[in-house]
């Protein structure tokens, strides 16, 4: 990547966090209670990287989802530890691919925990593919001007005459 030396750059100190120092079998043994459980964050933070379209503008973000992380897997820890780790392991365990097939009484038994514990219900099944609204209290970032270059090739007239595809179009399927 190239930078010029008008792109400043966050000090270490902005980005140093405590990480999720967690196996890939114990992430995906509480992706979707933490989904739930982080939501707004999460949402927030993915709000602020699709509008902003710069990753600089979005450390704070970055750091809150960050926290709410943590502090999940803090109350898990306190709330549901066995039941966690039997199902984290079963995952880590059962395939080669961290599948959760193999795992499903284990996930139960997970899940009623968490329930009783936290009244953290699992979500169902295609809950984060809904679409929903997001209110934010970041305001809108300013709309970008297009950009205009003076030497840029003039389009085609809308008078010009517009001769069919010479071998006819690529796309004869969708024709009808």
């Amino acid at each position: 990547m190239v930078l010029t030396n008008d792109v400043v750059l966050p000090e270490e100190s902005e980005l140093t966090v405590e990480e999720v120092n967690l196996s890939t079998a114990t992430l995906r043994a509480g992706s979707f209670h933490l989904g739930k459980y982080c939501e707004k964050a999460n949402n927030e933070f993915m709000l602020c990287r699709i509008e902003e379209n710069d990753p600089r503008k979005c450390i704070n973000e970055g750091k809150v989802v960050t926290a709410c992380t943590l502090e999940f897997f803090r109350k898990v820890k306190k709330a549901c530890l066995a039941e966690f780790n039997q199902y984290a392991n079963c995952i880590d365990k059962s395939s080669g691919d961290y599948g959760l097939e193999h795992c499903r009484k284990t996930q139960g038994v997970f899940d009623k925990c968490m329930l009783e514990n936290l009244n953290l219900e699992r979500p169902p099944f295609g809950y984060f593919c809904e679409a929903r609204v997001h209110d934010t209290k970041r305001p809108k970032p300013p709309v970008e001007e297009k950009a205009v270059y003076p030497d840029a090739t003039p389009a085609l007239p809308d008078d010009v005459e517009r001769k069919p595809a010479r071998f006819g179009s690529r796309l004869y399927w969708m024709t009808e």
